[in-house]
Order: structure tokens, then C-alpha cells, then sequence
């Protein structure tokens, strides 16, 4: 599945950058982030493919988004980003409410719970070192050469589980539904994180992270209309913490910036505006 999900992005993007002349070569310090960024990728996916396994689509969807607590705790310690007290406890709140959905999880499925909370520790990082690049490279291209990356690993990872002959690695022939679904699989995939790519380039991380949390009730309402799931009430009342806390440390990092870009602008009305050259003293 992950094989098919990074070909089919390599297949739909490569004809768009050849018929449109876009730049895809990279080097340096971008082409070693954009390996990591591929490494951080697949391991994303990974563990959400595995733990859908296990797990309510919704409960998965909501596990996974502590996501935007972690960032934050990232940029305090790591980018030594200025995060206040408020924001910290917002955090811990929301980290209990993601218990909440992980508790009858854990208590039906044992540690596969907790690979959505893996997906939100890996795409943490995904999401800052993809801001480190966003401005430098076309986001068609970088989704091109991310796919390419991402083949060029996953290829020898199937050979050897072919050799060594591993189950889990097994090649079948995919049924026509299947073969639809998977199809469907790469071109959503490459779709959803192209346009993640592209509004990163012009919109702040903390205004897009509100719009992902309509994530976790689209998710719920698929999960009832396709699977007959839906979290129980223990897992709804953390799902309800979680995305409460959630929009709450967005807005208070909106207020923030918001009395920030004030303060910046008043201090340029205030300073003296240069001398005129005839005012100038000789």
C-alpha cells in the first residue's frame, strides 16, 4: 500500500512538471531535508495505514491530532519559540482529552492504540521540516521528487521481504475494487499533501491547523455512513477536550501574532521620520 500510495504520486505529478516546465532538481541543504522529510513521510503514513487496522477511523483521526501540542512543545524546545503558560496547559488539557479517545482503544486493541499517537509525533516533525523548505521549492516538484525518494526505498524493502520471504511484505494481485481503492489511495494522498504543501507558503502553520480539526468530525460521520463505527462515550468526550483545546491554543497564537504585528506597527508610526536633504544639518 505504501509502495502504490508514493507511485501513484510519481505518476500523476512527473507528466504535470514535464508539460509545464517546472523545477524539480534540488541540492544541498534542501535536497538532504527533503530526504528526511520522505524518511518522516513514510513512516507517517505507515503507522496510520497500521493502525486503521485496529481502530475506528475516528478515534485514529483523533489520537493522531495532538499533533499541534507537540509542534508547539517543538517549537518551545527545539526553534526556542516563546510559548506562555496559557498555551502549556491548553496543551496538557488536550493531551488528556487524546487519552481519553486512547483508553477504550487501548483496552480493546492493546498497544495497536497507539500508533496514531505515533502518526502525531512523525508528522510534528513533518510539518517543521517542511516549513524549513516550503518557500524555497515548488510544491509540485518537491511532491514529485518526495514520491520518486520514497519508491526508491520502499523497492528494496519489498524485494527483501520477497527473499526472506516475510507475510507482511507479500506481493498479491490486487482485486479491480482493490486496484480502485488503492488508486484512489495515491491520488487523494498526493492531492491532500500537494495542497498542504502549497498553503504553508502562504498562510501561517497556527491558521491552518484550526481547518484540520474538521478533520475529526468528517472523519466520524464517514467512519458511521461507511464502517457503522462511532466512538463511544468516554472516546466523545475526549474527542470534544481534544479539539476544544486544540482551536483554543490557535486562537490564543492568532491573538498573539495579532497584538504582535499591532505593537510592530505602532512602533513604526512612533519613530521620527528621517531629515529632508535641505534639513539636513551641514
Amino acid at each position: 500500500m505504501l509502495f502504490v500510495r508514493f507511485a501513484a504520486q510519481v505518476l500523476l505529478l512527473a507528466p504535470l512538471i514535464w508539460a509545464t516546465g517546472r523545477l524539480w532538481r534540488m541540492q544541498g541543504r534542501v535536497l538532504w531535508l527533503t530526504f528526511l522529510r520522505t524518511l518522516l513521510h513514510i513512516a507517517g503514513i505507515g503507522a496510520m495505514f497500521t493502525g486503521l487496522k485496529y481502530l475506528p477511523l475516528a478515534d485514529a483521526v483523533a489520537i493522531a491530532f495532538v499533533m499541534p501540542f507537540i509542534m508547539l512543545l517543538l517549537g518551545k524546545y527545539v526553534l526556542k519559540e516563546e510559548v506562555g503558560l496559557v498555551r502549556l496547559l491548553a496543551c496538557i488539557v488536550g493531551f488528556g482529552g487524546t487519552l481519553l479517545v486512547i483508553q477504550p482503544s487501548f483496552a480493546a486493541v492493546g498497544l495497536h492504540a497507539l500508533w496514531p499517537l505515533m502518526v502525531a509525533v512523525v508528522f510534528a516533525l513533518f510539518m517543521l521540516v517542511t516549513r524549513q523548505i516550503a518557500k524555497d521549492t515548488d510544491p509540485v516538484g518537491l511532491q514529485a521528487v518526495s514520491g520518486t525518494m520514497a519508491c526508491v526505498m520502499l523497492a528494496p524493502v519489498l524485494l527483501l521481504g520477497q527473499i526472506v520471504d516475510i507475510p507482511a511484505l507479500s506481493l498479491v494481485t490486487p482485486t479491480p475494487d482493490q486496484w480502485a481503492l488503492l488508486v484512489a489511495i495515491g491520488s487523494l494522498g498526493t492531492a491532500a499533501h500537494l495542497l498542504m504543501t502549497w498553503s504553508l507558503r502562504y498562510a501561517p502553520a497556527a491558521t491552518l491547523a484550526s481547518m484540520q480539526y474538521l478533520e475529526i468530525p468528517v472523519a466520524a460521520l464517514i467512519g458511521w455512513w461507511i464502517f457503522a463505527d462511532l466512538p463511544n462515550g468516554i472516546a466523545a468526550i475526549g474527542i470534544v477536550i481534544t479539539m476544544t483545546a486544540g482551536l483554543f491554543v490557535i486562537l490564543r497564537e492568532r491573538q498573539i501574532q495579532s497584538r504582535k504585528a499591532a505593537q510592530d506597527r505602532a512602533s513604526l508610526l512612533t519613530e521620527e521620520p528621517p531629515l529632508a536633504p535641505e534639513q539636513a544639518p551641514v
